[in-house]
């Protein structure tokens, strides 16, 4: 399996890796079938996700998907954060085999789950 210079860059050294303590909002997701495991945790002002951060137990492309999201996402709003896809993480990325192309969904449904939760708690 052969992965972008910009995937094994983002495997290797990724980016916003760990917990945000007392986050605003967090996702977890997981894949039964391959056994990756994600988390991400946001910290939101004025509509802005101020940081950002992930922990991700999973492959190579698991992995730099989740860091890849969190680069494309830190400083934006939260209505232009759920408009990042799976097809940008992947875009940005320089592509990913067709195998491992559910990392990217994963990585898109872990923010969307982290920006819910951080909608319901301002609703209680």
């Amino acid at each position: 399996m052969v992965y972008s210079d910009t995937v094994m860059d983002h495997f290797k050294n990724p980016r916003n890796v760990g917990e945000i303590k007392d986050a605003d909002g967090t996702g977890n997701v997981g894949n039964p079938m391959c056994g990756d495991m994600m988390t991400i945790t946001i910290e939101v002002k004025d509509n802005v996700i101020s940081d950002i951060k992930f922990k991700t137990f999973g492959c190579a492309a698991a992995i730099a998907t989740s860091s890849m999201i969190t680069e494309l996402v830190k400083g934006l709003t939260i209505e232009d954060a759920l408009k990042i896809t799976k097809d940008d993480i992947v875009e940005n990325l320089g592509g990913l085999p067709p195998i491992k192309l559910h990392c990217s969904n994963l990585a898109a449904d872990a923010l969307k789950k982290a920006i819910d939760d951080y909608r319901e708690k301002l609703n209680k």
